[in-house]
């Protein structure tokens, strides 16, 4: 699986060395290009931003280096299609479900916007691009200082459910079928049985997978209507 980022700090992604990023990228299971856009800016000052069209706060990511950049990228990746996935508080929020979607593709650009975000020129232009799917993402409603943060959330979401990636595949088993979309995970407990007077939950140490797997669940509808009432289990 073939991942390019393309980013006005390319050294925001060191912790993809890390882990198991890092390892799936040692065993060949994902490729991963890094691409610094003002490398595509012309000036002294590789500017890659300006004020708005119509007036308010703040500066624009320009057109014209991500057309450039994102173009170079297409031009040297041979896959059958590519999603460019530009991210973006209006986007559509990062699920589990989503996750397994993208990891069935085959090339993923992402371009991290800074600022008041790119110009949404460039999602209308590769939105009648061939071979092209463009994807506006968001990790939540919050605002970052830019998308390096929210790349390295999806990527990572994305890159633990490639197969021998992750040691245990049972789990991501799991994770995808034993839950409600939006359900939080169960609480997890190990060695030793008791700690500082606390107990490890009795039904854990049954040994009846039946009975562990209904607590689980009921624990998991608890906290996540603890979280959010509105939830229906």
């Amino acid at each position: 699986m073939k991942f390019d980022l393309i980013s006005i700090f390319p050294e925001y992604f060191s912790p993809l060395k890390l882990s198991l990023i890092g390892k799936a990228q040692e065993k060949n299971l994902v490729s991963i290009a890094i691409h610094d856009l003002r490398d595509q800016a012309d000036g002294v000052h590789k500017s890659v931003d300006d004020t708005p069209y119509g007036g308010g706060a703040g500066m624009v990511m320009s057109p014209v280096p991500w057309g450039e950049a994102i173009d170079q990228v297409l031009l040297g990746s041979s896959a059958a299609i590519h999603d460019l996935i530009i991210l973006t508080p209006a986007g559509q929020k990062l699920t589990q479900s989503l996750a397994q979607e993208l990891v069935e593709c085959e090339h993923l650009i992402f371009a991290c916007g800074r600022y008041e975000g790119i110009d949404h020129r460039v999602t209308r232009y590769y939105q009648t691009v061939p071979h092209v799917r463009v994807r506006e993402i968001s990790i939540g409603d919050y605002v970052l200082g830019g998308g390096e943060v929210a790349t390295l959330v999806i990527m990572e979401a994305i890159i633990r459910l490639i197969p021998g990636v992750v040691g245990n595949p049972q789990s991501l088993v799991e994770e995808s079928h034993s839950l409600p979309e939006d359900a939080v995970e169960y609480p997890n407990y190990t060695k030793p049985a008791v700690w500082r007077g606390l107990d490890v939950p009795e039904v854990l140490l049954s040994g009846n997978h039946a009975l562990i797997k209904a607590w689980r669940n009921d624990q998991a509808l608890e906290r996540t209507q603890k979280l959010n009432p509105q939830t229906r289990g």
